[in-house]
């Protein structure tokens, strides 16, 4: 079959096959990679966005034969100057985050200010609800279209200066610290790096990438959450078109079983296992083009017994209960104590016991798993878009049975992450087919089977005592909680870990007694996503004290949602729930709350107040470490290399800052990557701590180079290499019995307000937030823009179901993440209390920006209708 259309002014014709989309056609066969396919065909994200005659329209939907004679423009086809000005705007604005969704927002803007040259930011708003951006909270999008706006009818390319919306550190409410803009360095709101490319879609994803003799991998999942296999039937499939190779657990010769803690992920379940999930892999077709690999999976043939899933973890700690694992189905379990609690609850003036539940809940990153790996002379090289390119050579390693250095491992930078791409999903099978095939593999997941794959947030349920005395001071907590991590360990016991050494939120609490545990099911495994457990009880903790200012207020007693938390936050030398005693850096929680009094105090409106406390760091007894290394190159340039994931949270521009910080050379000339080289290891990209310990790496490699080129110039230390490493191993287990059991590196500190309008909508978040040291301003508040989000997708409509460990729906428009129209204003305000243990004072941000929502939502609509809301989402009615 073939079409004739114009493309970017240029009329063409195209063979295509039956099935394939305008999306496919422009991808697979004009190789237009700046359109991207974030869902598979569903119409859902808009991240395909073209002109089609003039008008913006997602091309996953379309049909080649429809666009037969018609024009489409792409990205490519737009004007130097259009290009010049949307790329521009979006930068400047700080509106492009992992970048993935960015194209399609470019031509969505494109298209509606040749139809409305002037609009409102509601309309703006209205227009782009179609796209989807899971990282930005959509407030400098519309930024970036107002910017757009102001020079599109001149087509005055000349943007430069600083974001539209600049107060960061509480001006309007005069808590400003004396802040003088830079243009680069440590503080200043620095352009994002590679940011113009990422708008133009210039910057490629591995679903973008193409190498001579390329081959192309598609995985054939289970059917079913928990069945014997009995026969894997590749014959049929093998004799498909294009078809090069099957692969299965046949082929694996070492190790068959990965993961980060507990190897207990097949990446292939062979003939007579039993699967544990839904998405458990059985083969990998190789083929010529992607097209021709899905195709042939249908034609495998799996015989099962298919047995009964165990789909709660009620039913999974039964003493009768089949073992998921033969250790059993307990899959980690956090228990401390301090003081005596039930002594403690019977002597407390208020009690307030209540059980909570959250839901599952899908990361929805707008790019899908891929991997491409080709053969080297002793082993592979991998491209990733994981969360740690050391933790992913070791996997492949391990299962292709090579040795550590005949893996390399590099990244990608990915299209959003939030915790999900920690697992190895597709790598190890695609490395695997590229060593036995000697020739380059590419595997881009479909969206249902990323869906299906990753880990999701794990669902929890949480039974809570908290005790109060006559004052509103907290007396005691008792917390139980069981969590539902799935079929495989991921890092499930550690998300459970981390949600039980902060059950107590920000507060002091004299008496504390927890019981946590993580509990394998055959569900969807859970594991690592944005809050990392903290913000499932945190929910739970803040509308405890809701309650208990209500019963207060019942005895006559004048209180209000914001003193019960001033009354309780901690202090310096008091005891966190795990017993960590806090340093001075927690004057942070008093001036987040003290930036908010007024505002909080004089609204008219119903309004919900949460408080929220993060960790920077993994700590609990772990090691954490960045490295940086600084190469010089030719042409004055530098090479900066580390081992930590960029993901949209902005790493890449910090490290340029910190270098120009020190060493004046801008970041112009520089260029930032992530390989598993031994000097850059880092571990995972995870617990909101790459900015913290990468910044301080950084420093003292930039030390060493600023030190270097005071006797020589760049040109004379071509070659030469600055090494900076920063390792913080001094925190302990929780429960770990010493006077100050130090169990995390350092935290962040939040509090959130929520505020309706009259007839109960959500119209404005309010988010004060200390972050030790704002290295960039403008991209730290887009964290907590990107962060509140997701924070109030939790809150309000976003799940993830299952029945019986099968998901309800693969539907992108299913997952209800709040939409461009729907969301409300969000207003961020900089704290900073320079923390220690980070690079020029900085800690985590990029999770905490969600910790406190839920609860200030809930508080809110309580004070609306007067109704508690103990399960998320929570009905607005």
């Amino acid at each position: 079959m073939k079409v004739t259309f114009t493309l970017n002014g240029k009329e063409v014709s195209v063979k295509y096959e039956e099935g394939m989309s305008v999306l496919d056609v422009l991808r697979e066969e004009c190789h237009i990679k700046s359109c991207k396919d974030g869902c598979s065909g569903q119409g859902s994200c808009g991240a395909c966005t073209v002109l089609i005659n003039g008008k913006a329209m997602v091309s996953c939907r379309q049909k080649p034969a429809s666009i037969e004679g018609k024009e489409i423009v792409t990205i490519e086809g737009l004007s130097i100057a259009e290009q010049d000005i949307l790329s521009k705007s979006f930068v400047k604005e700080g509106a492009i985050q992992c970048g993935f969704c960015t194209p399609g927002l470019i031509l969505r803007t494109k298209g509606f200010l040749d139809r409305y040259p002037t609009s409102s930011r509601e309309q703006k708003a209205k227009a782009i609800s179609g796209n989807l951006c899971r990282c930005t909270g959509y407030q400098r999008i519309l930024d970036a279209m107002e910017t757009a706006e102001e020079h599109w009818q001149n087509k005055d390319t000349n943007i430069s200066g600083p974001p539209g919306r600049n107060e960061f550190f509480g001006e309007k409410y005069g808590f400003s610290r004396e802040y003088t803009p830079k243009e680069e360095g440590v503080g200043a709101s620095t352009k994002r790096y590679r940011g113009l490319d990422m708008a133009l879609g210039k910057k490629p994803y591995i679903a973008d990438m193409e190498v001579n003799g390329m081959l192309h991998g598609a995985l054939r999942l289970s059917e079913h959450p928990r069945a014997k296999v009995l026969k894997i039937d590749t014959s049929k499939a093998a004799t498909a078109c294009g078809v090069v190779r099957i692969i299965t657990a046949e082929d694996v010769t070492s190790k068959r079983t990965i993961g980060h803690i507990i190897p207990d992920w097949p990446i292939f379940v062979a003939e007579g296992e039993t699967t544990k999930y839904i998405g458990d892999v059985l083969a990998m077709v190789v083929a010529d083009t992607m097209y021709h690999a899905r195709a042939a999976l249908d034609k495998i043939e799996v015989n099962y017994e298919v047995l009964e899933p165990i789909d709660s973890p009620i039913t999974a700690l039964a003493e009768d209960s089949v073992k998921i694992h033969k250790t059993g189905n307990l899959l980690g379990e956090t228990v401390f104590s301090r003081g005596d609690v039930n002594q403690a609850l019977s002597a407390s003036k208020y009690v307030i016991k209540q059980r909570f539940k959250t839901q599952r809940i899908e990361h929805a990153f707008m790019e899908v798993e891929s991997s491409l790996a080709f053969p080297t002379k002793n082993g592979v090289h991998v491209y990733s878009q994981g969360q740690g390119v050391h933790e992913d050579q070791r996997q492949i390693a391990e299962a292709l049975g090579l040795n550590l250095e005949d893996v390399i491992v590099e990244l990608v930078t990915n299209g959003g992450a939030f915790g999900g791409k920690e697992d190895l999903l597709c790598q190890a099978q695609t490395a695997l087919a590229a060593l036995l095939l000697q020739q380059p593999v590419k595997t881009v997941l479909t969206r249902e089977q990323s869906l299906l794959m990753h880990p999701k947030r794990h669902p929890m349920t949480m039974d809570y005592e908290v005790g109060a005395d006559e004052n509103g001071k907290l007396t005691a907590v008792k917390m139980r909680l069981t969590a539902d991590s799935g079929a495989y360990a991921s890092v499930g016991a550690k998300v459970v870990e981390r949600a039980a050494g902060h059950c107590c939120g920000p507060y002091y609490v004299p008496n504390v007694d927890v019981d946590a545990k993580a509990v394998y099911t055959n569900n969807p495994p859970c594991g690592a996503m944005r809050g990392f457990g903290v913000n499932q009880t945190s929910f739970a903790i803040e509308t405890c004290m809701n309650m208990i200012v209500e019963k207060m207020k019942a005895d006559g007693i004048e209180i209000d949602d914001f003193d019960i938390r001033e009354r309780n936050i901690l202090r310096e030398g008091q005891p966190f729930a795990t017993g960590q005693k806090m340093t001075k850096t927690i004057v942070g929680m008093q001036k987040c709350l003290d930036v908010v009094r007024e505002v909080y105090k004089s609204s008219k409106v119903p309004t919900g107040i949460a408080c929220g406390i993060k960790n920077t760091g993994i700590g609990n007894g772990l090691e954490d470490t960045g490295r940086v290394l600084i190469k010089v190159l030719e042409n004055e340039k530098l090479d900066i290399l580390t081992g930590f994931t960029e993901m949209g949270q902005g790493l890449f521009t910090v490290l340029t800052q910190v270098v120009t910080e020190l060493t004046g050379i801008p970041p112009t000339q520089m260029s930032v990557k992530s390989i598993s080289y031994p000097k850059t290891k880092c571990g995972m990209t995870t617990a909101s701590r790459g900015t913290a310990l990468d910044s301080m790496a950084a420093k003292f490699a930039s030390e060493k180079l600023a030190n270097a080129i005071q006797s020589k110039s760049l040109k004379e230390l071509v070659g030469e290499e600055f090494h900076g490493e920063y390792i913080s191993n001094f925190t302990v287990k929780p429960g770990t019995v010493t006077d100050n059991p130090i169990t995390h590196l350092a935290f962040s500190y939040a509090v959130q307000l929520a505020f309706l309008d009259d007839d109960g909508n959500l119209k404005k978040v309010v988010a004060a937030h200390d972050v030790g040291k704002a290295i960039n301003p403008m991209a730290c508040a887009g964290q907590f823009e990107g962060g509140v989000h997701m924070g109030l997708g939790q809150a309000l409509s976003e799940n993830f179901p299952t029945t019986k460990g099968v998901p309800d729906s693969l539907l992108m428009k299913d997952i209800q993440i709040i939409k461009a129209i729907d969301t409300p204003e969000v207003e961020v305000i900089l704290i900073e209390e320079p923390e220690e243990v980070g690079g020029f004072g900085s800690k985590g941000v990029g999770e905490i920006g969600l910790v406190p929502t839920a609860g200030a939502v809930a508080g809110a609509l309580y004070h609306y209708d007067k109704k508690w809301r103990f399960e998320l989402p929570m009905s607005r009615k």
